[in-house]
C-alpha cells in the first residue's frame, strides 16, 4: 500500500484496492504504534480500527489541512487504471 505521508510516527497510506472499488468511500489507512485505522477523507470519521485520541486528533488535523490533495490523490489513483473487458 503506497505511503503518502509520515509524521510524528504516524504512517498514512492509501490503498489501491480501496480506490478501485467504486462503492468504498475515499479513505486513508493510518498506522501508529501497533494501532491501525481507516479514516474517511470526506468526513474525517473513523470507519474502522482503533487509534488513540491524540494520534487520531493529529491525523484529522493533518487531513483537514490536506483534504483537497488527498482527494486529488484518490482520484489520480482511480484514474491510473481503467477497466478492461473480461474474456467472454
Amino acid at each position: 500500500m503506497p505511503e503518502i505521508s509520515r509524521f510524528f510516527g504516524i504512517v498514512v497510506q492509501m490503498g489501491c484496492a480501496d480506490v478501485r472499488q467504486r462503492s468504498r468511500p475515499a479513505a486513508l489507512h493510518v498506522r501508529y504504534s501497533g494501532q491501525k485505522a481507516l479514516i474517511a477523507i470526506g468526513t474525517l470519521a473513523l470507519l474502522r480500527g482503533r487509534f488513540s485520541l491524540r494520534a487520531l486528533g493529529l491525523v484529522t488535523e493533518w487531513a483537514a489541512l490536506h483534504r483537497a490533495e488527498l482527494m486529488e490523490d484518490w482520484n489520480l489513483a482511480r484514474a491510473q487504471l481503467k477497466p478492461i473487458a473480461p474474456l467472454e
